[in-house]
């Protein structure tokens, strides 16, 4: 049976880089919302469709996406994963607790995921960092504008190690933005974790200020892939 994990934490503690090591490793599909989301509003097709045009506007100034939007294609995209029989990893989604846990009338994507994985295949795991560290990291990377691998400035390199792609700065990563994001997950974000636990869900909470590879090592045990 294939297994979902869900990754949750602040901008910067590392998600998508965790969510990505898991893909190349195990096997895992990584679906980043993020990126797909910021894919779709900045594609061609937006700029003629009012719907695209509206998240654009959300998504480049760090304002969360309409939630009844989010959870549409995100559900859309995790369904047609669970349907090939691959793990799917998320990192941060869903954002918000109508795309978590639906209105009553609209079924929200952890019931969904449940559904399709089965409730016991379903894990959640919280990175932890402090706001200096989200600043700092978010606001001195590039990411590579073809594999999304992201890379300090510091590294002085204008194409990416992995694929030789173009290095760029993302319009999420600046210091500004980075601070509101960081009260849109305080305040709209994290309150999934607090219904996750009073749902059952034994959330795993793992320091994320170490280096990427150590890291990956607490999530490989808290999974139990080693």
């Amino acid at each position: 049976m294939s297994r979902v994990v869900i990754l949750y934490g602040p901008p910067g503690s590392g998600k998508g880089t965790q969510a990505e090591l898991l893909s190349r490793k195990y096997d895992f599909i990584h679906f980043d919302s993020g990126r797909y989301i910021e894919a779709l509003v900045h594609s061609e097709a937006a700029k003629k469709d009012p719907i695209l045009m509206r998240e654009k506007r959300n998504f480049d100034t760090g304002i969360l996406c309409t939630p009844e939007w989010v959870l549409k294609v995100t559900r859309d995209e995790a369904i047609r994963v669970a349907k090939s029989g691959f793990n799917l990893v998320f990192s941060g989604a869903p954002r918000t607790l109508f795309e978590a846990f639906g209105d009553g009338k609209t079924k929200g994507l952890i019931e969904s995921l449940e559904k399709a994985f089965g409730r016991e295949n379903v894990s959640v795991i919280l990175f932890t960092a402090g706001d200096n560290v989200s600043i700092f990291r978010n606001s001195n990377r590039k990411v590579c504008s073809v594999c999304g691998l992201p890379l300090l400035e510091s590294a002085k390199t204008k194409h990416c190690g992995l694929c030789g792609g173009a290095m760029r700065t993302r319009t999420l990563d600046k210091v500004e933005i980075i601070k509101d994001r960081l009260v849109q997950y305080k305040t709209r974000t994290f309150p999934i974790i607090k219904e996750l636990k009073k749902r059952g869900y034994a959330v795993k909470t793992i320091k994320a200020e170490k280096l990427p590879f150590e890291i990956f090592k607490s999530v490989e045990r808290t999974l139990k892939l080693r």
